[in-house]
């Protein structure tokens, strides 16, 4: 891994993984500070597993967190005591090292010459331009003055902004676009699942974000503050102010680890897993090869959730696998549901359940995992009752496959742009946004009712683009969206009930009865969800090619 020297006694670099702090020892360093918060990426150990491995290293290790583009003065101040009272040489992290060059360059605002901080981070690659007038002014931040103009900004380097940005290049080349994302690399997450079943391998599902973004498009890498839609600006890591004539917000939305005590202390360890990790995908596997015997407990958060049928998914193929293996009959199956049904469109359930019953599964709905204890292998369930009560029960397991509860993201759930629930408000049919007519949103932050999958971005991309377009007057005629998801539930490794449907639980198959039938398990669905859809990701909705997205036009 690379170190970037900021002063002698500090370097900074980019996320850690137990696996490095041996070199990290061996470089010489006595203390680590963490800046980064637990549960901000897919591919990122928790802090405590980092901490427990750098004890046995004779590291001291701290966790000063930041959300990205909102280092405090305070936490300069914190940083600064940190570094006064540490074992020395530091080494400080977060997700690429900036906001611990931030925290670093707040700490000595008046202590070292403002040229020499800029100088010093720009030497370790980090550009504090933009947090010049916040050193300089006592962190008052102009956003009358832009450090960038684009005509069109997308947050979110995703599934949503890539393919809308794609989208909008096909119909008029040579638009003026930025992507604002800080992440490194894009993840194909729909294939999580068959990595968690041994079928992909995990390294097949990442592609660097370079790699994907369209050509010509501008590529902001930074982490979103805020939203300033009054003033058509958005305010990234550093201070840095982007101004754009029209918006498109597709972040994601946010896995909340925290929202499960002692979680974040036993994922990956204990017989705690989740496909909703990049990293723990083939810890599943792993599990669900080793056990042969025992119980197994599958949990589902309250809605909304990325892809509802991921906590099925994982279920089916592993009972399948255990199946095939013949201990099917010695491994007890909970799945243990928030919800009060099995899956939220009735003509699916009949399949389902056949496979429920086939492999003994037992369903308990109306409870949340709210604790875990990895080393006792006991999970804490709160009980909603029928009447409404509560009551809490603890189940012991051998493997868990947790899903944790989800959110919009922080800096969309407190702005200007967030419903009263914190997702991006935007018409159903047209993703416009309902206040700031300059604003459009698609995928997992807009409060849209349908089922939050990449196969409903899919969809929307060619409406956003296609609308952003027109209010521009470039294009003509007004784009809709019906709701349309899709959730390949894979009951059995070779089979896949292909659920698909839009506003209201509506059925909308693509294809003709006769060829799949998408109430019925199918070996057709499940070579399209094996060897059809990744190749149509990659190299059709990541590139503008929208083959069975056709949006619906009026006037």
């Amino acid at each position: 891994m690379e170190f970037k020297t900021l002063t002698p006694e500090l370097a900074v670099a980019a996320q850690l993984h137990a696996a490095d702090l041996r070199q990290i020892a061996d470089a010489g360093f006595r203390t680590v500070i963490c800046n980064r918060p637990d549960g901000e990426g897919n591919d990122q150990p928790a802090f405590a597993e980092l901490q427990a491995a750098a004890h046995g290293l004779g590291l001291a290790m701290h966790h000063l967190p930041a959300e990205p583009g909102k280092v405090s003065d305070e936490q300069g101040r914190e940083f600064a005591a940190l570094m006064a009272a540490s074992p020395k040489p530091v080494l400080a992290f977060c997700r690429t090292g900036t906001r611990s060059t931030t925290m670093w360059a707040l700490s000595q605002s008046g202590q070292r010459p403002l040229p020499e901080i800029i100088e010093r981070a720009a030497r370790a690659g980090y550009d504090l331009q933009g947090l010049v007038r916040r050193l300089a002014n006592g962190g008052r931040t102009p956003v009358e003055l832009a450090d960038a103009t684009h005509e069109v900004v997308i947050v979110g380097g995703g599934a949503a902004g890539i393919a809308v940005a794609s989208s909008l290049l096909a119909r008029q080349p040579g638009l003026d676009i930025a992507v604002i994302d800080p992440a490194d690399i894009h993840y194909y997450q729909p294939g999580w699942t068959l990595v968690g079943g041994g079928v992909f391998d995990a390294a097949a599902t990442a592609r660097t974000l370079a790699s994907v973004l369209p050509r010509g498009v501008h590529w902001l890498k930074a982490a979103v503050a805020a939203f300033e839609p009054a003033r058509d600006a958005v305010i990234l890591d550093g201070c840095r102010v982007v101004k754009y004539r029209q918006l498109v917000v597709c972040p994601g939305l946010k896995l909340d680890w925290h929202g499960i005590e002692g979680l974040v202390d036993t994922l990956g360890r204990h017989g705690v897993t989740s496909n909703y990790r990049y990293d723990l995908a083939p810890y599943t596997w792993q599990l669900v090869q080793g056990l042969r015997g025992g119980r197994a407990v599958f949990t589902q958060p309250p809605m909304p959730i990325k892809c509802a049928g991921a906590p099925q998914k994982a279920m089916y193929l592993s009972a399948d696998h255990w199946r095939r293996s013949g201990v099917l009959r010695d491994v007890d199956i909970q799945f243990c549901s928030a919800g009060a049904v099995l899956f939220g469109v009735p003509d699916y359930v009949p399949a389902l359940m056949d496979f429920v019953q086939a492999y003994g599964i037992h369903l308990n709905f109306g409870q949340t995992l709210t604790a875990i204890d990895g080393p006792a292998r006991k999970a804490l369930f709160t009980q909603t009752n029928a009447d409404g009560g509560k009551t809490q029960r603890v189940r012991e397991f051998d493997m868990i496959h947790v899903v944790p509860p989800q959110a919009a993201p922080d800096f969309v759930r407190v702005s200007p742009l967030a419903d009263a629930a914190g997702w991006v408000d935007v018409d159903p049919a047209t993703l416009r946004h309902k206040t700031w007519a300059n604003v459009f949103a698609l995928g997992d932050a807009a409060n849209t009712p349908n089922a939050k999958t990449a196969a409903a971005a899919r969809k929307q991309a060619p409406v956003v683009a296609h609308n952003l377009l027109a209010a521009r007057g470039a294009a003509r005629g007004e784009a809709r969206y019906d709701g349309y998801g899709s959730c390949p539930l894979t009951v059995a490794r070779g089979r896949i009930v292909l659920a698909e449907f839009g506003y209201g639980g509506k059925l909308a198959p693509s294809f003709p009865r006769w060829l799949i039938d998408g109430t019925r398990p199918s070996r057709l669905a499940w070579y399209l969800k094996e060897r059809i859809l990744p190749p149509l990701y990659w190299d059709g909705m990541l590139k503008g090619r929208e083959w069975l997205a056709e949006p619906e036009m009026r006037g």
